[in-house]
Formats: C-alpha cells, structure tokens, sequence
C-alpha cells in the first residue's frame, strides 16, 4: 500500500507538473495574443494615414503639436505642455483671420464658437426661385458642395470615429433668388449674396439671398469655407454664426487654357474648372486651336480636327465639350471658347484646294519661320476666299450652341504676318486686309449668332488695336484682351479710347514665364517667373508713375461695363471688365498643370474679386495657404507657398 501509495503521490505530483506548465504555456500564449491584438490595434490608429490626425502623417519624425490663439496669431506647442489639444485647422479658423478666399468685399462677421456636423445633415429648402431651370441648377450645385464634405469625412474615416465636440447639428440651408431666371454667367449676372448662419437649438438656419443663381452658388462656396475638417475630433465642424455681404469688384474674372501647343486630356480641364469655382472665378477661356494643333472636333467643319489634331486621342468631341460645359455652368463658370484667327492657324486648314475650295490659308509651315510667326509652324487665313467666311460662321454657329454662351465671345486677332499677306497680296496694304479680314468675321458671327452681334467681342491686343487702325474699330461691340506689357503705349491707347478691356498683362499675369525659351538657351519671351505675390499686388488700375506711358500713369479705374473713372486731360472712361490669368503650354503637359497654375490664380482670383488695397501681407499668406490646402482636398495638386513648418509656425516665416 506504500508503495502504491508513493506511486499514486508520484502520478499526482508529475499530473499537477504537467498542468502547471500547461497553465504557464497557456498563459505565456494569452500574453503574447494580447500583445498582438494590443499591436495590432496601435498599428491601426498609428498607420492607417486616414485614421490619423495630419499632423500626425510623420510618427516618429515630428511629436504631437497642438496649437493655441495667443495675441491673433496660432502658436505651436508640445501637446505636453498644454492642457488643450487643438489642431491647426481649428486655431487657424477661429484667431483672428476670417480664412475666407477671395476676402468679402462686404462686412463680415463670424463667430468663434463652432459646433460638428456631417455633410449629409445639410438639408437645402428653395425658398424662391425664378425658374424650374434656376431651381434645379441649385439643387445639383449644393449636392456639389456637399459632396466635397463628404470627400473630407472619408479622407479622415470620420464615419467611424466618434466626435469630441458631441453629436453633429443638421444645417438647414434656404435660398431665396429674387432676380435672373437664366443660370448661366452671362455678363449682365449679378453675382452678389448675402448669407447669414445662426443656431437654433440642435439645428443651424443658413439663409443664402442672392439675384441669380450664381450669386446663390458663391454662397454656397463660402459656407463650405466655414466648415472644415478638425483632425483631433474626427468631424467636421462648422462655426456656429456667421453673416457675410458679398459681392465681386470686376464682372470678368478669368483662366486661359492653351490646349494646342499641348493637348490636356478632360479630365485636368474639369479639375482646373472645380479650383476655379473653389476660388470664384468666373471665365473658363479654352484657347482651344493654335498653328500647332486644332484639337476641336466639329460637326460643322470635321476636316480641321482630321487634319489638324496631334492623333485620335488627342481631340475634344461635341459630347466632350457638352460635358466640360454643364461642369462649368453649374459651378457658375462660363466656358469662353477661342479658334484664333487669322493668323495661329497651320496644317488643320490645309485641305481646301483639295475639297475645292481653293487656299483657305497661306504661308503654312513657311521657312523660316522666324521671318514670317513668332514660333513655328506658321500660317494664316486667307482673308480673300469667301469660303474662309463660310467655314467661320459654321465654326461660330457650332461653339455658341455648344457652350450656350451668345453674349460674349472671342476671334483671337493677334501677331498677323504682314509679311505673309503682302506677298500673296502685294497691291494691298496688309493692314488694310487685316481690317477687312476683321469686319467679315465680325458679320459671320452676327450670322452665327441669328443675326445680333455679341454684346462684346474680344480681340487681343495687337498693331490693329494702335493707333491709326484702333480708330476704325468699332468700340460699341468690340472689346480688347490686352496682353502686352503693362507700361506699353497700347494698353494705356485702349482704354483711352474707350474700348471694354480686359487685362492679360505678360508681366504680371502670364503663368508660363520663367521657364526658359525652349528653342535656344535664352531666357524666353517673358521672363522671369511671376510669383504668387506678383500676380497678386498687380493692379494697373491704380499704380501711379511717374515715369513714360503706360497704364501705371493712369487715373484709378472702376471694374465692370459701363463704370469707370476718366482717365488725364479728359480722355474717355475706362472700362475695364477685370482680368485673366493666361496659361500657355509651349513647355507644360498632362501631369503639371495643377501645380504650374495654382495656387496664382487663386490670388489673381482674390485681386480681381475683393481689389483690397493691402499687398501680400501676413493675412493674404494665412488664407491663401489655407485655401490652398482646401484645392488638395478636392484633388488638386496645387503647389505649396513655403515649407510645411511655415504652415505650421506661419508668423515665424512672415
């Protein structure tokens, strides 16, 4: 029995051995899943860049800052040595600065409380509305808008973080237009609004009033400009007050787009359409043919795009144009197209004599090219066939359908070759076919457009815009896009003689400056580069100097048709219908438009709309940087102001 009994304590103690390491073996295995799931999870939170907080995206390099409004300016912190943890977002929207872009012309208020919201709480009620056409642009542009919050949410995973701020308030958004059933730009357009934010228990009121549907859709602009995403929190936070008295300076605020020299697929153009309306311009002007290309392909004349176009993939169809034209319309864009006549033309009119309709153009292509354009390949119409008229009217006729636009058009008219003319011409004076060449297509697009001119037609400037050929144009209807230098004679001889202008400067608003010539190692036709704060502080209407002519020597002028104040020693009253930022694309190609165009135009943009007298001061840099930011979350590949660790410490870099 003892011995029994020994081996029964024997089994038992190795039984009790063999659970005890089973025990710690289970143990051992409970600790390590725990540490896994533990890593797994801190993984999640830290790695996953659309759960973690921007200013976070670096772990490891940067600690964890937080930020606090101290004398109007955010200061960054250790967030160890705060009690608050505030993101740069929200220090940034409620010390001092209004983050609005292009500034309010009106006054403003805005509070400093701000309450979560999501972006499918944004309830819209049409109040009034002039037009089942006016109402149902509406309700598609505030889908827009809110479908740019939505983006937001998800880049954060705000749908499944909880807020910090409690439960989100629904937005109840009311529009009343009293005034143009027509939604779209058109130069008459009044493009004021007034919005006005208030709470009302767990609901916020924003009422929108404006005149048109435009004005309707700049408010909405601005309300998704006092709503951002909070990175800390998780949400979207809107401020809980807000009144805003708005209204642009100058009517014409604009973007050119050369897609001859280089051919953009829909896609940028639609991109550069939504930075647009992100920062209220209001003219897409689509420079859409050049000697290089004619990437157009229109039902009325097919042959151009077939013989014109770089290749199958490199053309714009009807359908394609449709779509880039409702995108437009209803961010309140207008789509500006121009088929430069009539020199910029090349290969795409080389087919007449086969189709039996004789030269449409000459000098195609001519060498050398030096002696008869400013860049090859050369060529121009041929202003004595009478099918040269024909084929414009079927052009205008299909542009103006295709992008609704019958007010306002362009016919290019810039850098004729006399030289060209005169040899295919030689009794006749090369600007006397210039002139004749320019009253014809004048009355193919009074054809075109059922027999009633445009109320304005533009032409760039040129040596038919001086003097003593300026006289004989007929300023009533015809209008001058100025390109030339800001001190030349003839943007001063323009305005003096009352023509409607809009201003293009090569020293201060031309985008593809800079860059080199790219046919020798020159410095090219414009340098150097026009920074941000150059485009921005130009303002040709009021600079005073005391040097040659020049529009720097002129009386301040007043945006918009009909205003303006009389220039020295009672010349007539300038017109200036505001601006354009032109971007040429000799050296720019799918890929580098966003970068190449923003963030300039944005302040272009501002220049044009709020006209302050303030330069590039400390503020401009704070919203344009924070307006900025609001482009890459749309998608917008806009290029920085400055290092990061200035959008971090923006006073220490100003």
């Amino acid at each position: 029995m003892k011995w029994w009994g020994d081996a029964l304590g024997r089994g038992a103690s190795a039984q009790f051995a063999r659970v005890g390491r089973m025990r710690r073996a289970l143990l051992l295995l409970a600790a390590a899943a725990c540490t896994a799931a533990a890593l797994l999870y801190w993984r999640q939170q830290s790695d996953d860049r659309p759960h973690r907080p921007l200013q976070a995206l670096y772990a490891g390099i940067e600690p964890q800052w937080t930020w606090v409004c101290r004398n109007y300016r955010c200061e960054r912190l250790l967030a160890s040595e705060s009690s608050t943890l505030q993101s740069l977002q929200t220090c940034n929207m409620l010390c001092d600065s209004t983050q609005l872009w292009p500034q309010p012309t009106g006054p403003v208020s805005l509070a400093t409380a701000v309450v979560p919201v999501r972006a499918d709480g944004f309830k819209l009620q049409i109040v009034t509305s002039p037009s089942r056409d006016v109402s149902d642009h509406l309700a598609e542009a505030f889908e827009l808008m809110k479908e740019d919050m939505r983006v937001l949410e998800r880049n954060m995973g705000a749908d499944s973080r909880p807020s910090d701020y409690g439960s989100p308030h629904d937005v109840h958004v009311r529009v009343a237009i009293n005034g143009s059933g027509d939604p779209r730009m058109r130069l008459d357009t009044d493009e004021s609004y007034k919005l006005a934010l208030r709470p009302t228990r767990k609901t916020l009121v924003a009422d929108i009033t404006a005149h048109s549907f435009c004005g309707a859709r700049h408010g909405f602009e601005t309300l998704s400009q006092i709503v951002w995403m909070d990175p800390y929190a998780s949400s979207l936070l809107i401020l809980e007050a807000a009144t805003v008295v708005d209204a642009p300076r100058f009517p014409y605020r604009g973007l050119l787009l050369d897609t001859a020299r280089n051919f953009f697929p829909s896609e940028e153009i639609l991109r550069t359409i939504d930075a647009m309306a992100a920062s209220k311009m209001n003219t897409f002007h689509w420079h859409v043919s050049d000697s290089q290309s004619f990437p157009l392909r229109l039902d009325s004349a097919p042959q151009l795009a077939q013989h014109g176009a770089y290749g199958p993939g490199a053309v714009y169809t009807p359908d394609d144009v449709r779509a880039i034209v409702r995108h437009a319309k209803l961010r309140g864009i207008r789509v500006l197209m121009e088929v430069d006549a009539p020199a910029h033309v090349g290969r795409a009119w080389g087919w007449g004599p086969g189709a039996g309709l004789g030269q449409l153009a000459h000098c195609i292509e001519a060498e050398p090219w030096s002696a008869y354009c400013g860049e090859p390949p050369c060529g121009q119409l041929n202003p004595r066939n009478p099918h040269v008229y024909d084929l414009l009217q079927r052009i205008y006729t299909e542009i103006i359908q295709l992008t609704e636009v019958d007010d306002l058009f362009h016919l290019g008219g810039d850098e004729v070759s006399e030289r060209c003319w005169a040899q295919h011409f030689n009794d006749s004076d090369p600007m006397e076919l210039w002139l004749e060449f320019t009253k014809k297509a004048m009355q193919a697009l009074e054809r075109a457009n059922h027999g009633k001119a445009p109320e304005l037609t533009l032409l760039w400037s040129s040596r038919l815009t001086r003097s003593p050929y300026l006289e004989r144009l007929d300023s009533r209807h015809l209008g001058v896009q100025v390109w030339g230098s800001s001190r030349w004679p003839e943007s001063r001889a323009v305005l003096d003689a009352g023509f409607r202008t809009v201003i293009s400067h090569v020293d201060a608003w031309y985008l593809d400056c800079g860059f080199g010539s790219w046919r020798d190692s020159s410095d090219g036709h414009c340098g150097p580069y026009r920074s941000w704060q150059q485009v921005y502080e130009h303002r040709p209407w009021t600079e005073e100097n005391g040097g040659g002519g020049g529009i720097g020597n002129a009386a301040p002028l007043v945006g918009g048709g009909a205003g303006g104040a009389g220039g020295p020693g009672g010349a007539a009253a300038w017109r200036v219908e505001g601006g354009a930022a032109c971007q040429w694309t000799e050296q720019l190609a799918p890929g580098g438009l966003d970068a190449r165009v923003w963030p300039r135009s944005a302040a272009l943009a501002e220049r044009l709309w709020s006209d302050r007298a303030e330069g590039a001061a400390a503020d401009v840099y704070l919203r344009l940087d924070t307006q900025r930011a609001r482009l890459v979350a749309r998608g917008v590949r806009a290029a920085p102001l400055w290092p990061r660790w200035c959008s971090h410490n923006p006073h220490a870099c100003l």
